[in-house]
This record gives structure tokens, sequence and C-alpha cells, in this order.
């Protein structure tokens, strides 16, 4: 058996990000029996409780800044290992919608596109973060926002403002968001 490399990942103190898609590990090695997938509300479960406990130790703010770019840092390195590599933007959506349906994050639309000025309103419909969650007047989604932004900085190389304007939770049945270059 080949000695194994250790890897620094959650134990240090640092002051950049240093996630690597290697970090995730290899799922089928990992999980013969079980696979890669699991129940959306074990998911929940996780993002929730850390959430709460994050507002409860550092605040709103705090927790919705690290949402936004933990989901931005996610957004750009699902780009570089799940998209193909493309020039166009229309294949870039299109791609992006069928991985993201393949893999169960939900169902991306554009609803409009203004490609001159890189401003538009998507909407993701079976949303993994808060769909058929109860109502409770809020936008929920933060990190979709920072996910989303880092996707299209990834494709781009352009600094987008992502923000949720309908969710699931304020009511709606698909999350919308407004992007405009930031």
């Amino acid at each position: 058996m080949a000695p194994v490399e250790e890897v620094a990942m959650f134990k240090e103190e640092r002051r950049e990000g240093v996630f690597q898609w290697t970090m995730l590990g290899n799922l089928h090695e990992g999980r013969p029996n079980l696979g890669p997938t699991t129940d959306v509300s074990v998911y929940r479960l996780m993002q929730f409780t850390l959430r709460d406990v994050m507002i409860k130790e550092f605040g709103v703010e705090a927790a919705d800044r690290v949402f936004y770019e933990a989901g931005r840092s996610a957004g750009a390195h699902f780009h570089a290992n799940l998209l193909a590599k493309t020039d166009s933007f229309n294949a870039f959506v299109a791609d992006l919608q069928e991985v993201l349906k393949e893999l169960r994050v939900g169902i991306l639309r554009v609803e409009t596109a203004d490609m001159e000025g890189l401003k538009f309103i998507l909407t993701v419909a079976e949303d993994l973060d808060c769909s058929g969650l109860p109502v409770c007047n809020e936008t929920i989604c933060t990190y979709d926002e920072g996910f989303i932004s880092g996707l299209l900085l990834a494709q781009t190389g352009k600094e987008f403002k992502v923000k949720e304007v309908d969710c699931w939770c304020s009511g709606d049945r698909v999350c919308r968001f407004t992007v405009v270059p930031a």
C-alpha cells in the first residue's frame, strides 16, 4: 500500500483560503456501499445548524458574509472541476443547467439576459437550500448568491453582485436572483 500523503485541511489558522477539490476525497472508495448522495434534509441540517451557531456567536451580518464567500469559493471550484471550458456564454449556461439538474442542486433558468450590460435575472426551482421550507418572509439563499457570483467570475473574469430577490421562504416557488456587474 502506498504511503498516505497528509494534507492540512481544517485545524490550522489561515488568512487565505486553501480549499482544493481533492479535499472532497474519493467518494467511491470512502462510500462503496452508500455512494455519493444523501438526503436533502441531512445537508440542510448541517447548513442550518452551522448558520444558527454562526449567528449566535458572530451575528447575522458576519454569518451572511461567510456564507456568501463560501458560496463564491464553491462556485469557482465547481466551475473549474465540473463544467466544460468554453468561451460561449450560452454553452456555459446550458452546461451549468445540465450539471445542476444532474447533481440535483436545482433547476436553473435564465429569465432575462442583457449580454451588453452583463445583467441577468436567474431563477432556481427546487433549490437545494430552501424549496419546501416554511414561509418566513425572508430570502435565505445567501450561499447561492455567492455560488452564482463565483461561477460567473470563473466564466467571465468579471466580478458580479448577486442578490436574491424572491425565495421559497418569502412565499415564492422559485429563488430569483438579480445579477449585475460589481
